[in-house]
């Protein structure tokens, strides 16, 4: 049974409805009118929640698009550092190539830059291979220089686009030296102390009563007939006195770090 509050609404109900229909028509619109104002924002809400749902359908790609986009993204990837790697090898390289240059070469001399074209697996430390031979001046017993001027070693053979280079440190690179500050002179050998360590050479002959002490320089004598004077080799390590005192010998270290080289001086004759 319907309580008294029931029939009270009922009877509200009915006689809005009555109201309504009798209210004029200008009113009639202008009621219209409001209620739709109340049920709008409603409608709104709605509608955005219908476009959210479509461009999330949208945004959800398929799992074979996403690997491809992956792996486009991952070669794009390869390719900038690839550059990146090219561009550090370029930039190292004009460096070498502006020390190189700037380095101050005596007056007179005539110096073809080439380029370390080979090293022999089985003779590392001993030899190398140049991209400059006959045709660009360079001949047998050309001296050899890093991109400072420090030397290297020798030319041993040539042909008419490249050259074979004897290092320092070689039995067949002996050469004629001085101690820069004492004027003291020897010859550069293989260590025979230090065989495994090759930025190491002997300096052999110097008088047992010569001055030596760690940090002196050696520099060509210009005696030997094939370098210069006063090309750079090294620093003297430490000596010691052998043949039963009457003579020094002293460890030098070479200012050519020769596993470093890369391109190097010529001395054309």
């Amino acid at each position: 049974m319907l309580r008294r509050s029931h029939y009270i609404t009922l009877g509200v109900m009915i006689l809005l409805t009555l109201l309504v229909l009798n209210l004029p028509d200008r009113v009639l619109s202008h009621f219209k009118v409001a209620v739709s104002g109340l049920f709008m924002p409603l409608f709104g809400l709605a509608g955005s929640a219908q476009d959210l749902a479509q461009k999330a359908g949208q945004a959800v790609l398929p799992r074979s698009q996403l690997l491809q986009q992956l792996e486009h993204q991952r070669r794009q990837n390869q390719e900038l550092q690839l550059r990146l790697i090219a561009l550090e090898d370029a930039e190292r390289e004009n460096l070498r190539l502006r020390k190189a240059l700037n380095w101050p070469k005596p007056a007179g001399w005539k110096l073809k830059l080439a380029r370390i074209i080979a090293r022999d697996p089985a003779n590392w430390w001993r030899t190398l291979s140049i991209d400059a031979g006959s045709r660009d001046g360079v001949r047998a017993d050309s001296p050899v220089l890093a991109g400072d001027g420090s030397l290297v070693g020798r030319v041993s053979e040539v042909t008419f686009t490249q050259a074979r280079v004897v290092l320092l440190g070689d039995p067949d690179c002996r050469v004629a030296v001085l101690v820069q500050e004492t004027r003291d002179n020897g010859i550069i050998a293989p260590s025979s102390s230090s065989p495994l360590d090759h930025s190491i050479v002997d300096l052999l002959y110097l008088s047992r009563n010569s001055p030596l002490r760690p940090g002196l320089k050696v520099v060509t004598s210009g005696t030997g007939g094939v370098f210069p004077r006063e090309i750079l080799v090294g620093q003297i390590v430490d000596w010691r006195t052998v043949g039963y005192g009457l003579y020094n010998e002293a460890r030098v270290s070479l200012a050519a770090r020769m596993n470093l080289l890369e391109e190097v001086w010529v001395k054309l004759p």
